[in-house]
């Protein structure tokens, strides 16, 4: 039986659709790391890829892989991780190690997971050491152990952003305390100046007060010496 042609349109569309979204599932896990080492040297080649950033007590997951160009017999291999307290001092977060390991032309990964410290903050340094034996042919030559380091996944300072938070609160507390002081300022300057002409005001007033007790007091004097005076001088009478 041969099924219409919009049927079959319809069956493609639905399956290239679980397709994609089979292809967008399958690589998101990629996504959420970066590559941070790719180095080849001594026919073998180191490739690691991490969580590209993170912040303290988050997990950090780190993919390893190992892939020789020759015929290699890995005797010892260790990836260690570093995170950096407060920024400064090195803490080791993480190791990976194996040993004694033939690789021919393949690989050999290696996947975990680990959490980040707290006060952990800026770039984990990642340190590789390896002692293997490469096979050119009928030529065999030994590696002795060579440091590989690199820097990788940028945890976040989530504390220097909390000071900057808080000193963020304080700088707009300060500025409001700020503001207060200069209204309150103003006022007392209104209130001084209010004051002191209330002052000047009351001391003129006593001033003149003074000025006119002053005259008072003196006609007051010549009035009763003038009195005293008609009185004393007045004619006596004989009887």
């Amino acid at each position: 039986m041969k099924m219409p042609k919009h049927i079959v349109i319809v069956i493609a569309v639905i399956a290239l659709g679980f397709s994609f979204f089979s292809n967008v599932k399958a690589q998101a896990p990629q996504e959420a790391t970066q590559a941070f080492l790719d180095f080849t040297a001594f026919g073998i080649k180191i490739q690691a890829n991490a969580t590209a950033e993170a912040r303290p007590t988050e997990n950090v997951t780190v993919i390893l892989t190992l892939a020789s160009q020759t015929e290699v017999h890995v005797n010892y291999f260790n990836l260690s991780i570093f995170g950096f307290l407060n920024g400064t001092d090195r803490v080791l977060m993480t190791n990976k190690s194996d040993t004694d390991f033939w690789l021919n032309n393949t690989s050999r990964s290696y996947n975990w997971t680990f959490p980040v410290p707290e006060w952990v903050s800026g770039r984990a340094y990642g340190e590789i050491k390896l002692v293997h034996l490469a096979i050119y042919g009928p030529a065999k030559i030994d590696y002795e152990e060579f440091p590989c380091g690199f820097y990788m996944t940028n945890v976040e300072n989530v504390y220097l952003e909390g000071l900057e938070h808080q000193f963020s609160d304080l700088k707009q507390e300060y500025e409001q305390l700020n503001q207060s002081y200069r209204e309150l300022n103003q006022s007392y300057r209104e209130l001084n100046q209010n004051l002191t002409d209330a002052l000047q005001g009351n001391a003129n007033e006593l001033d003149n007060a003074r000025r006119v007790t002053a005259v008072l007091g003196i006609t007051t004097v010549f009035f009763v010496a003038t009195t005293l005076y008609l009185v004393f001088r007045r004619p006596k009478e004989y009887w």
